[in-house]
């Protein structure tokens, strides 16, 4: 009976944090600086439970263990056994977070015994003249990287991209990025809490320290080429799957709904995860209804034949292994 499972939000205090995912999307929050809202987990110490129905209570994990391919479906189980593969996010930063990248699969799985980090960012609302970093402004070699660190002019060679609602950012592991001030978005990603943080504006924290650095670590995984290969354009059709992300960690797609929504789920083979981005909708599976309004994450089973999203409007991404 797994009926659209909704789970408790993980709130995140951080340095660069604000108030938004509490004003907006009445998330769980008593500070003024909370920087995230994990909203499904499976990583240690932060692993997701259900706030919903008759499974309340139960975490993620628990789920897996119990229901395996039921839940994440076979060719999930098969490459990435029961570790739920995907980590949802929202994030709001109202200051500028640290200039960080994320090492890929195979140095993760060396250095840290974790997935690597490849993500996706869809902006849910910008304050005017927000950007974000992605990437080099031009290519640059180690030398240039690492003397542009040493003498505080590394900003001086990333890119800078302005940024409105929908746009929607893919960011290979090895790019240099971070989100700006005044954004707030959506974050999909592979489950992994491993990042390089390599320039932090110099701040401190509540207790007067300067936060860690990752020099050294960083040097062997940074792409030191400029690509324009991170802004995902895609078609906003309305009341049709539009593809956004098809990548070997997980394919995501934008539903632009004015009206009920059917999709035949039987030969998916992979749960589904629904992230409302504006509006609201009723989710259907076989085995029960729930209600998802905008800020909010929905689990769907694999074993889920079919799916009805019923609405009058609402965007919604979908995502799947």
């Amino acid at each position: 009976m797994l009926y659209p499972l909704k789970f408790d939000p993980i709130m995140k205090d951080r340095l660069w944090g604000g108030s938004k995912l509490k004003e907006l999307f009445q998330k769980p929050s008593d500070t003024s600086t909370t920087g995230e809202s994990w909203e499904l987990s499976g990583v240690f110490g932060n692993v997701s439970v259900v706030c919903n129905g008759s499974l309340v209570g139960k975490t993620l994990n628990e789920l897996i263990t119990e229901c395996g391919a039921t839940l994440l479906g076979n060719k999930v189980l098969h490459r990435f056994g029961r570790e739920f593969p995907v980590l949802i996010k929202f994030i709001d930063a109202k200051q500028d977070l640290s200039i960080q990248l994320h090492p890929n699969d195979e140095l993760a799985k060396k250095r840290h015994d974790s997935f690597g980090k490849t993500e996706m960012w869809y902006i849910m609302d910008a304050d005017p003249g927000a950007n974000l970093i992605v990437g080099f402004n031009k290519t640059v070699d180690k030398e240039e990287y690492t003397a542009s660190v040493e003498n505080d002019t590394l900003l001086e060679l990333l890119n800078y991209e302005p940024v409105g609602e929908g746009d929607t950012f893919f960011i290979n592991t090895g790019k240099i990025h971070a989100i700006g001030a005044g954004v707030l978005l959506a974050e999909i990603q592979q489950t992994s809490d491993v990042t390089y943080r390599v320039f932090d504006f110099n701040r401190r924290d509540k207790e007067g320290n300067l936060r860690e650095l990752h020099t050294e670590m960083a040097l062997d995984a940074i792409d030191f080429e400029k690509k324009d290969d991170f802004k995902i354009e895609y078609s906003r059709t309305m009341d049709t799957l539009n593809p956004m992300v098809d990548c070997p960690f997980f394919t995501t797609h934008f539903l632009n709904l004015t009206q009920d929504f059917y999709q035949d789920l039987s030969d998916r083979d992979s749960f589904t995860i629904y992230l409302c981005v504006a509006g609201n909708a009723l989710i259907t599976n076989d085995w029960g209804t729930v209600a998802l309004k905008k800020g909010e994450t929905v689990l769907v089973a694999a074993a889920s034949s079919k799916i009805a999203i019923a609405t009058s409007e609402a965007k919604i991404l979908e995502v799947t292994i």
